[in-house]
């Protein structure tokens, strides 16, 4: 059935529901986010994915279990607003690769996540060692075939085929999404996949802060622009 005038909506997490933080675990989640996500599902009729980095179950524990679809590890793994996973599940990454991450960021006084399916040297602290650090996951990423995703002071190895386009695509094709128009809003590089894949499917992207290289056709100023917009609070 086709659905003209319906929206699917598609939002980042990390600087787009919540302000970036100095580490992954620092982030302040709003009081009732949650719940107000679930609210703007159901006026939706389900049309809403919260698409992250983090993994399905990172997101869970920042934001507990509200009945909306979910997309984590960039896309990588996939749940219904059910909480039920879609598609199949996605390898992790080698335990050695994982390694070598760990100890390059201890000798380089780096911030090492370990993520279900991936791998992140956070540089916040140390600005200058982001060219570096990019170097040396690049290297692990081609000895071992995975890929590279590079955003805010963070480069991390995934697996390949990991981006948040595909998870788009993904969900337009389930009974829920098919037929609408698809929004993506995000305020990172990784995002840009979602802003892609949304413009070839009928939509657009929506750039949170200032960035001159998007995809995206419209911008709104902050994460506070994004609760306005969505009437979340």
């Amino acid at each position: 059935m086709c659905r003209k005038h319906a929206v699917a909506l598609f939002v980042d997490f990390d600087g787009t529901m919540v302000e970036i933080a100095a580490g992954p675990d620092d982030i302040s989640v709003p009081l009732n986010l949650a719940q107000a996500l679930e609210a703007l599902a159901a006026r939706m009729d389900n049309r809403l994915a919260v698409i992250s980095g983090r993994s399905l179950l990172d997101i869970k524990r920042h934001l507990g279990a509200p009945a909306i679809a979910r997309a984590g590890s960039h896309g990588a793994e996939m749940a219904s607003g059910d909480g039920s996973l879609l598609g199949p599940q996605p390898l992790e990454l080698p335990r050695k690769a994982l390694d070598a991450l760990a100890e390059y960021a201890r000798k380089e006084g780096l911030r090492f996540e370990a993520k279900t399916h991936g791998g992140a040297l956070h540089y916040r602290s140390n600005p200058e060692r982001g060219s570096d650090a990019l170097s040396f996951a690049t290297d692990i990423s081609n000895s071992y075939g995975l890929a590279i995703k590079t955003g805010k002071c963070v480069v991390e190895v995934v697996q390949k085929g990991a981006n948040k386009g595909n998870a788009v695509r993904a969900f337009m094709q389930t009974a829920t999404f098919a037929g609408a128009t698809p929004i993506f809003i995000g305020d990172d590089v990784t995002d840009e996949d979602g802003f892609t894949a949304c413009k070839e499917l009928g939509g657009f992207g929506i750039c949170v802060g200032n960035r001159d290289d998007t995809a995206a056709e419209y911008s709104v100023p902050n994460v506070e622009g994004v609760y306005e917009w969505l009437e979340l609070f």
